[in-house]
């Protein structure tokens, strides 16, 4: 008797999912992962013949399951009951978007004579602020650290001390090409494992201060590096990087934006001419990414400062993307608010500044001394113009997925003065991000530029992520997680202030 009490029991469950899932309407987006979820594939008979179509059937099939945050959210939570989490030696890192392609800095490349010169001094920084704390490994290798409403999540690093050459040379390369009447500047962003990962797990991520090292050793004399690793490491015990997302903080970028302007000698104001301003209850990307519920139970502020005593107006150049993130067009300029309200809780806060990176932003401001500055960034650089306004006469925000222009027309026709590489180590070992900068010294004028689907996402760790959001890992990044965020624009149409 028993056993058909147990077999009716495991049949009504059956016959319960069977009915959830092929009848209940099929999910669109994932809020927890931040993206769109696969739609059914359009059917020819080709795509039939070569199995491509019942492929992206299966594939559709498993991605939009309804319920899918539900039952997501449901799994995480058993699995924090009981103290589950992948043990290190189940876990394998993976490099993502960090390609080791010759002349991008790796043992091929170095082996023919690129031998760095000497570089700046940029000192080592020691962790002791929860060095002796524990920690476990995640989804994606991700290393979640504390506990509580302190828990923080952290995207390993994959890269190795030769990489990030041909990210130099891009920047070598535009001061060949400019000369003299534009000052080149390049900052390479590290990324919060290199600050706040303990000892315990130190063997599940590389060190970023030698390959920020490298880099600086390769650049020509007459660009100009900004050492925003030294920057960030003295005031890593403040919220200079987010606990629940893979980008820093806007507190971060005050500290690198500060710096820049120190580099390039033109003058900046500190937080007393800034206004306080935060979004409470902030869960950023790392939920989704390492799928561990502690994330989701500890959100946090999401602080940011808009400058006082300074006029601005900013105008806006969208482009149109495909669903492969790719540019098919773009619109035309219009003017809008450069910081952008979301309410308490929204996932999207990291779009604060400019609404997104899915743009061109150019920001006239009342400041008047003949210096005009063009970012080159992903997505940790959106959090730096808005503490230039008092520095500048012109801030332009460029991103290196999306501009459709020659850089060379557009620099003489804004009479652009300084050019600043600001862009976070994961792409910047990207080969796809200094292939862009390159490429925007001889692409056509207003050309949509339409890249190989392969470089879709910020990294390789979430093949189903693409990010950026609002890349380790823009999918985990703008480092696989990679780093640049995911590309996701926020679902919901914020509050402009």
């Amino acid at each position: 008797m028993k056993h058909y009490i147990y077999i009716a029991i495991v049949a009504i469950v059956f016959l319960a999912f069977a009915l959830v899932f092929d009848t209940f309407p099929r999910s669109t987006v994932s809020e927890l992962e931040k993206r769109e979820l696969a739609t059914f594939p359009e059917f020819t008979w080709e795509r039939l013949a070569d199995g491509s179509f019942t492929s992206e059937v299966s594939t559709w099939f498993s991605d939009s399951e309804p319920y899918r945050d539900v039952f997501m959210t449901l799994s995480m939570q058993i699995k924090d009951l009981i103290a589950f989490a992948p043990a290190e030696d189940n876990i394998k890192f993976q490099a993502g978007d960090m390609e080791l392609e010759k002349g991008d800095g790796s043992p091929e490349s170095t082996a023919k004579g690129e031998e760095p010169k000497d570089s700046m001094t940029i000192d080592e920084y020691e962790n002791h602020i929860n060095a002796d704390e524990n920690a476990k490994i995640a989804n994606a290798g991700i290393i979640i650290v504390g506990k509580g409403d302190k828990v923080r999540a952290l995207m390993a690093y994959g890269g190795g001390p030769n990489g990030c050459v041909g990210y130099a040379q891009a920047a070598n390369k535009y001061k060949e090409v400019f000369g003299d009447k534009v000052n080149i500047y390049c900052m390479v962003i590290p990324t919060a494992v290199e600050f706040y990962c303990p000892d315990k797990a130190k063997s599940r991520t590389n060190r970023q201060l030698p390959t920020i090292r490298n880099v600086v050793a390769h650049l020509d004399s007459g660009v100009k590096p900004v050492d925003v690793y030294t920057t960030l490491g003295k005031h890593a015990n403040e919220d200079i990087y987010l606990r629940t997302d893979h980008h820093w903080s806007p507190l971060g970028g005050y500290y690198a934006a500060q710096e820049f302007a120190r580099v390039a000698g033109v003058p900046f104001k500190d937080l007393s001419h800034y206004e306080r301003r935060v979004t409470h209850g902030y869960v950023g990307s790392m939920y989704g990414y390492s799928k561990d519920i502690s994330i989701k139970n500890a959100p946090e502020d999401f602080v940011y400062y808009v400058p006082k005593g300074v006029e601005y107006t900013t105008t806006y150049t969208n482009y149109n993307i495909n669903k492969n993130y790719q540019v098919t067009g773009e619109g035309k300029p219009f003017t809008a608010p450069f910081f952008f309200k979301f309410k308490d809780g929204h996932g999207g806060a990291y779009c604060t500044m400019m609404g997104g990176d899915t743009k061109l932003t150019q920001v006239r401001t009342s400041t008047h001394n003949g210096r005009r500055v063009i970012i080159l960034k992903d997505s940790f650089g959106n959090m730096i113009p808005g503490y230039l306004f008092f520095s500048f006469e012109e801030v332009h925000v460029i991103d290196s997925r999306y501009f459709t222009k020659d850089i060379i027309a557009y620099v003489a026709e804004n009479k652009i003065t300084d050019i600043l590489f600001a862009n976070n180590i994961f792409k910047a070992y990207s080969s796809h991000t200094y292939g862009s900068y390159l490429r925007f010294l001889h692409q056509q004028w207003s050309r949509p530029v339409v890249e190989p689907a392969k470089a879709k996402g910020d990294s390789a760790v979430h093949k189903k992520q693409k990010s950026e959001t609002p890349e380790p890992t823009e999918k985990p990044a703008e480092p696989t997680p990679a780093a640049e965020a995911p590309k996701a624009e926020p679902t919901a149409t914020p509050q402009t202030e």
